[in-house]
Formats: C-alpha cells, sequence, structure tokens
C-alpha cells in the first residue's frame, strides 16, 4: 500500500512538471504609442507589439501588450503603470521595454524625461524585472519617418538610444536595436513608399480620418508588421531565449 502511494505520487508530481512546462511564456511590453495596441477608432494605426506574436509557435507564448500612447519612462512609473507590470511578473517572464519617443520630447514638459533621469529609470526597470527572476529586454527606439530637403534620412532621438544601449551593456541584457534597423528598413523604402510604413491617408480614404493625416511616427498595419519582424530579427540575433519559440 505504501509502495502504491509512493507511485501515485510520483506520478502526479510527473503530470504536475508535464502541465507546467506546457504553460506558455509571457512577455510583456512597455513602452509607447508604436509599441501599443490600438482603438478601433485609431485604425488602421497599428502598434508593432500587436504583430508579435504570430512570429512565434502556436501556444509558446503569451503577450501582454502594456504599451501605452503618450508614454515616457518617468509617466509609465508615475502613472503606475511599471508597478502593474512587476506586480504581474512571474519566474521566466519576459518583458521587452521600449521608450524613448516622448522621453525626448522637450516640448512636452509632462512627458519629458533629461537623459539622466531616463537612463536611470532604464536601470530601475532592468533591476526591478530582474528582482522577480524574470527577462529584462531592452530596445532602442524605432525611427520617425524624416527626411530632409536634400532626400537624406535623419534622426530625431538624439542621445536617447546611446542611453539605451549603455544600460543594455552596463547591466548585461538583451538589447534589440530597433532605432538602427528600422533606419535601414525606411531608408530601404525610399521617401515616397515609405510613407506606406506609416498612418498616412488622404481625404475620404477612411472613416477614421475624414480629413486625411500624414503621421510619420505611428505605423500603418504594413508598417507595424516590418518592426515586428525587427524585433524577432533581434530576439534571433541577441540570442535571447525566446528564440527557441519563434517560428522557423
Amino acid at each position: 500500500m505504501m509502495r502504491l502511494a509512493v507511485v501515485i505520487t510520483a506520478i502526479a508530481a510527473i503530470s504536475f512538471s508535464a502541465i507546467a512546462q506546457k504553460q506558455p511564456v509571457t512577455i510583456f511590453l512597455a513602452g509607447d504609442s508604436t509599441m501599443a495596441a490600438k482603438q478601433p477608432e485609431k485604425r488602421p494605426e497599428t502598434g508593432w507589439g500587436e504583430m508579435l506574436g504570430q512570429h512565434f509557435k502556436a501556444g509558446s507564448i503569451r503577450i501582454e501588450n502594456r504599451a501605452a500612447n503618450g508614454r515616457s519612462t518617468k509617466t509609465f512609473i508615475s502613472e503606475g503603470k511599471w508597478q502593474l507590470i512587476v506586480d504581474a511578473l512571474r519566474k521566466g517572464d519576459y518583458v521587452f521595454i521600449q521608450f524613448g519617443h516622448n522621453d525626448s520630447s522637450k516640448d512636452k514638459g509632462e512627458r519629458y524625461t533629461p537623459p539622466e533621469d531616463y537612463r536611470r529609470n532604464l536601470v530601475r526597470f532592468v533591476g526591478e524585472v530582474k528582482a522577480r527572476g524574470a527577462h529584462p529586454v531592452l530596445l532602442t527606439p524605432v525611427m520617425r519617418r524624416r527626411f530632409g530637403k536634400d532626400g537624406k534620412f535623419y534622426d530625431t532621438h538624439g542621445e536617447y538610444p546611446v542611453i539605451v544601449r549603455s544600460v543594455a551593456k552596463d547591466q548585461n541584457v538583451p538589447l534589440i536595436d530597433m532605432h538602427s534597423m528600422s533606419e535601414k528598413v525606411i531608408v530601404r523604402y525610399g521617401v515616397e513608399d515609405s510613407r506606406k510604413l506609416f498612418l498616412q491617408l488622404k481625404p475620404g480614404e477612411n472613416a477614421n480620418y475624414p480629413n486625411g493625416i500624414e503621421d510619420n511616427t505611428h505605423f500603418s498595419p504594413l508598417g507595424a508588421d516590418e518592426m515586428a519582424k525587427l524585433a524577432v530579427q533581434g530576439i534571433r540575433a541577441s540570442n535571447v531565449g525566446l528564440s527557441k519559440l519563434l517560428k522557423k
């Protein structure tokens, strides 16, 4: 009888372990509007985070897109959005952290985060994720579509992407350099065709934007998909543990 009880206990433990192994890995996305999920009234605007899940094997991951429009590292913290992620973390989860668009906007005081505070916030994010037994991944901000009159592409983020790269190196965490990779994509599309990557509509083309829109920051579905592919490329190149869960 004792031997039977031991066998049953062992089988139960194996079964529980098998069930635990089948649980999908959760990927939390912390960032701004370029990553965030959009409301129906904003379509066809699309955050690249919405396109990420399709690149993983079915049932292997769960995306928790906590990115929010207009947020910087400062406001993500002050509004309690960061703490909600920390409280929800389980051992083995991943947190993709991408800010910079709003942190660098000096003309928007409530969002603006001075470089030294930006660095401090990123270090805090990394430390608090690690403390929960989860995996932080830092991402540089994606590029805006900016071409000069001479047709040459130029950047608007200043030193902020450099800070992300520096923090990733200092804290020994994976870096996905969306900044440099997205520049190559936009430049490859060129001055005119790169409009297809962004929220660019003519008057009357879409009911959500009856007067049309020329947005060089937020993505169309095509642009969001291109950016998600870059994130996947970065996952593979950075040897992030998630790479084994990607579709081949």
